[in-house]
C-alpha cells in the first residue's frame, strides 16, 4: 500500500466507506466547476444581478467549503481505523524516516500540496470576489428587493447617487466590516421571518459618526460666503405658471481662512461646541447648550422640557440638519415640480399640476393600483373638459400620465407604509415652521440672562424673490 495507486485507492475507498465523506465529495465535485467558472466570470466581467451573486457567494461558496469539511470529518473521524492509518502522524513518521519509503510517500505529499494549493486559490478568489459582492450597491439595494426598494430608489435620485452605499454606512477596517455583517445577518433574519419594520426606521443611532463620514469628502471650514439658491415651482392654475423663489443662503464658514466663524456653518466651527437634549427622534429639542472656546457656557431652554420624560444628549454635527443627504423623499408638490421642470409632465397641458396633485395624494393600497387610478383619473378629466386638445395633442396626456406615475412611484410605497412626507427632512423648516431649523431657532429657547435663539429668517438667508414669475433679480443677474 506504499505506492501512489494503493494510497489513492485507500483514500477513495475511505471516502466511500463514510457516508459523511461521500456526501461531501459529491457536493464538492458537483459544485466545483460551476463555482470556479462563475467566480472567474464575476472577477473578469462583473455579474450585476444581485441574485446571481447571492447564488455564487451565499450558496455555492458555502456548499463547496462545507463539502470539503464533510470529506475531512468523515475521512478522519467517521470511518474504520485501518484506512485512517494511512493519514496519521505515525504513518507519516514511519515513511519520512525510511529513505526507501519516503520516495513513495512524496507522491502523496505532492498530491496533497497540489490539492491544498488549488483549494487555497479557490478560497482566495471566492473570498476576494465575495467581499466585493457583499460591499456592492446591488447587494445593498436589490438583494432584499421589497424591503430596500424605497431606500434604493431614493438613493438613485439623490445628489450622492454615485457614492457607494458602504462609503457612508460602513467605515474602513475590519471592525466596521464585522459590525455591518452582524447587523446584516440580523436584518436578513428579519426579512426571512417577516418581522422588519414598515416603514424602515431612520437609523438615528446606528450610523457611523456623521462628521467622520461626511467630512471624508466635505469640509465645512472650506465653505465661504453666500450661495444663490433658485427654487422652481409651478402653480396649480390653467397655465401651470412657472414661479421662482430666489434666496441668498448665508453658508458662511466654520472658521478656516476667515476672520471668524459665521453663517450656517458657524454651528460646526471648532470654537463652538453645541450640545442639545431631545426626544428619541430629535424632533423636539427643549435644551440647547453652547460651549465657547474659553469654556463659558450658555444654556437655552424652552417650555417643552417638562413635556418629555426621557431626554437624550447629543453633540450637534452635520446630520442634525442634513439628516437625509441621500435617501431623499420629495413632497407631492416638489415631486411634480421636478417632473414639470424636466418636461416629463408637459406644462402646456392645462391644469396638469392641479389634477396630477389630486391624483397622487389620494390613498392607494399598492403602486399598481395607484398607477392605474392616476391614468384613469387624468384621462377621464381631460376627455370631459378638453376633448379637442386631446384629439390634436394625445401625446401630451400620455406623457403627463407617465410623469405623474413616476413621481408617485419614486416616493410612495404602500406595501412599506411609506406615504407622502413619511420621512422628515430637516433642511429648511417646512411650511409649518416646526421642523429643521425651527426646532431651535424659534425665539422660544431662552437663557437665564434673557438671550434667545433667534427665529429671524435673515439669520440663514435673504429672500430676493418669492414665488415670482420671471423674477427681476434673475433677469439682472443674467444681463437681460
Amino acid at each position: 500500500m506504499g505506492n501512489l495507486k494503493n494510497i489513492l485507492d485507500a483514500f477513495f475507498k475511505g471516502i466511500a466507506r463514510s457516508r459523511v465523506s461521500l456526501i461531501g465529495a459529491i457536493i464538492t465535485t458537483a459544485v466545483f466547476p460551476f463555482l470556479l467558472g462563475l467566480v472567474i466570470i464575476d472577477s473578469l466581467w462583473h455579474i450585476d444581478n444581485p441574485y446571481m451573486g447571492a447564488i455564487i457567494y451565499m450558496i455555492l461558496g458555502p456548499a463547496f467549503m462545507g463539502g470539503l469539511a464533510m470529506v475531512f470529518v468523515g475521512l478522519f473521524f467517521l470511518k474504520g481505523k485501518e484506512e485512517v492509518r494511512l493519514f496519521t502522524l505515525d504513518y507519516l513518521k514511519e515513511h519520512f524516516t525510511d529513505e526507501t519509503r519516503f520516495a513513495r510517500v512524496r507522491k502523496l505529499i505532492f498530491l496533497g500540496i497540489f490539492l491544498t494549493g488549488a483549494n487555497l486559490f479557490i478560497f482566495s478568489l471566492l473570498g476576494y470576489s465575495g467581499y466585493h459582492y457583499l460591499e456592492s450597491n446591488a447587494f445593498c439595494g436589490k438583494f432584499c428587493h421589497t424591503v430596500m426598494e424605497p431606500e434604493y430608489t431614493a438613493y438613485q435620485n439623490s445628489p450622492h447617487s454615485r457614492v457607494n452605499c458602504v462609503e457612508c454606512h460602513i467605515g474602513s477596517g475590519a471592525t466596521w466590516f464585522v459590525k455591518s455583517k452582524i447587523s446584516g445577518a440580523r436584518q436578513l433574519f428579519a426579512v426571512a421571518l417577516d418581522t422588519y419594520p414598515r416603514p424602515i426606521e431612520t437609523p438615528v443611532h446606528g450610523l457611523r459618526p456623521a462628521r467622520e463620514t461626511c467630512e471624508e469628502c466635505h469640509q465645512p471650514e472650506k465653505f465661504h460666503g453666500e450661495k444663490l439658491i433658485v427654487n422652481d415651482k409651478f402653480l396649480a392654475d390653467d397655465k401651470n405658471t412657472h414661479v421662482q423663489t430666489v434666496m441668498l443662503m448665508k453658508i458662511g464658514s466654520a472658521g478656516n481662512l476667515a476672520e471668524n466663524a459665521h453663517g450656517i456653518h458657524w454651528h460646526v466651527a471648532p470654537e463652538n461646541t453645541i450640545t442639545y437634549q431631545s426626544d428619541e427622534k430629535r424632533l423636539t429639542i427643549p435644551v440647547v447648550t453652547l460651549t465657547r472656546a474659553d469654556g463659558t457656557q450658555t444654556v437655552f431652554r424652552s417650555s417643552t422640557q417638562e413635556e418629555i420624560e426621557h431626554l437624550e444628549t447629543r453633540e450637534m454635527d452635520c446630520i442634525d440638519c442634513h439628516n437625509r443627504p441621500t435617501h431623499i423623499y420629495r413632497s407631492p408638490e416638489a415631486a411634480l415640480d421636478e417632473k414639470l421642470l424636466s418636461g416629463k409632465i408637459p406644462r402646456q397641458l392645462p391644469f396638469v399640476k392641479e389634477q396630477a396633485l389630486i391624483a397622487i395624494t389620494d390613498s392607494y393600497t399598492s403602486q399598481e393600483e395607484a398607477e392605474a387610478a392616476i391614468a384613469e383619473r387624468l384621462t377621464a378629466w381631460y376627455e370631459e373638459r378638453y376633448p379637442d386638445l386631446l384629439a390634436s395633442k394625445p401625446q401630451w396626456l400620455q406623457t403627463a400620465i407617465r410623469g405623474t406615475q413616476e413621481a408617485y412611484r419614486q416616493n410612495v410605497w404602500p406595501s412599506m407604509n411609506i406615504a407622502w412626507n413619511t420621512y422628515i427632512n430637516h433642511i429648511g423648516h417646512g411650511e409649518s415652521f416646526d421642523i429643521g431649523c425651527f426646532r431651535c431657532h424659534d425665539d422660544m429657547h431662552e437663557s437665564e440672562d434673557g438671550q434667545t435663539i433667534s427665529g429671524d429668517c435673515m439669520t440663514c438667508h435673504v429672500i430676493l424673490a418669492e414665488n415670482e414669475e420671471n423674477p427681476e433679480v434673475l433677469r439682472k443677474l443674467r444681463g437681460e
